[in-house]
């Protein structure tokens, strides 16, 4: 594990950190609502991943069209990552997977190797690196049960700030891990989307761009609900929605466009470890308005 952490991390796991300090990426509001609901943490940890992303490039027009350009594609019109069509861009998707989980998965290792139970506060990043590839990191703060015995491993990632932890321990929730999903969809511009396209047909919807953003939002929900189910959660908690949208020019037909949208949802898994948080609801509260005019006709009907 050591020859993957950082110096700093194997010094502070090894308990030989200058003066015992840690640090936090926590604001003071979040390190007080932590260490309300029973935590500490205990360092800041961080895991980055750099991926190639020269396989998006070159891939045949997501709808296969014939020589002039206005026939019935072979297959879908739009194309998804999450059903594997041809054409589509499902291994990109899956290495942008691998990716963010190399990056938690040794976000996490620097967390057990502090000691901590969980990481609180998680930042997703994403960026490009000048030289071509995709640079994707996670950075957060472990914390620490009190009280608990040591050795004892339980770790959780989460995404929300340190106040919305605090509430889902109080009110019997547990983070089970971040969840993501991702989707990639792409479609043809063929002569009929084209045409709802141009400035002189008026303000009516492109059916075809409303299908391509329609179905990607809907595979990357699916996404997530598998990859909650994966971390054994009751539900998710979502932090976290980027759409983004590209055009190209069509590898397959001179003169055409493919439209590519690609959503990213991210959330906080999770499940549900005592109902005593829970508050038996109580009577109606009754509230009476500050106002000098109502409060004295009410108090002339009493």
């Amino acid at each position: 594990m050591s020859e993957e952490l950082p110096a700093g991390a194997v010094a502070r796991a090894a308990g030989t950190w200058p003066g015992g300090t840690w640090g936090s990426a926590l604001t003071c509001q979040e390190f007080a609502a932590v260490r309300g609901v029973g935590f500490e943490p205990v360092g800041q940890v961080f895991g980055a991943a750099v991926y190639a992303a020269g396989y998006a490039r070159g891939y045949s027009c997501p709808g296969a069209w014939g020589s002039a350009g206005d026939r019935s594609p072979a297959g879908r019109a739009t194309q998804l990552s999450g059903r594997g069509d041809a054409g589509s861009f499902g291994p990109l998707v899956e290495a942008m997977y691998q990716a963010r989980r190399t990056a938690i998965d040794r976000m996490t290792a620097q967390c057990a190797a502090l000691g901590g139970h969980g990481v609180a506060g998680v930042r997703l990043s994403r960026g490009s690196l000048p030289l071509g590839g995709l640079d994707f990191t996670a950075i957060g703060t472990a914390v620490r049960a009190l009280g608990a015995a040591h050795g004892q491993r339980a770790l959780f990632t989460c995404d929300v700030s340190g106040q919305e932890f605090a509430k889902l321990i109080a009110a019997g929730w547990v983070p089970a891990g971040l969840a993501l999903g991702i989707s990639i969809g792409s479609r043809h511009d063929d002569r009929s989307l084209a045409g709802q396209a141009r400035w002189r047909s008026g303000n009516v919807e492109v059916a075809g761009w409303t299908e391509l953003v329609s179905q990607s939002r809907r595979d990357a929900r699916h996404r997530l609900e598998q990859d909650v189910r994966r971390l054994g959660a009751e539900g998710v908690v979502i932090t976290g929605m980027q759409m983004r949208v590209r055009e190209r020019d069509c590898p397959a037909t001179v003169g055409r466009r493919d439209h590519i949208v690609e959503v990213t949802l991210t959330g906080t898994a999770i499940a549900r470890f005592s109902r005593a948080g829970q508050r038996p609801a109580g009577p109606a509260l009754a509230v009476m308005s500050l106002g000098p005019r109502r409060r004295r006709a009410a108090r002339a009907r009493i």
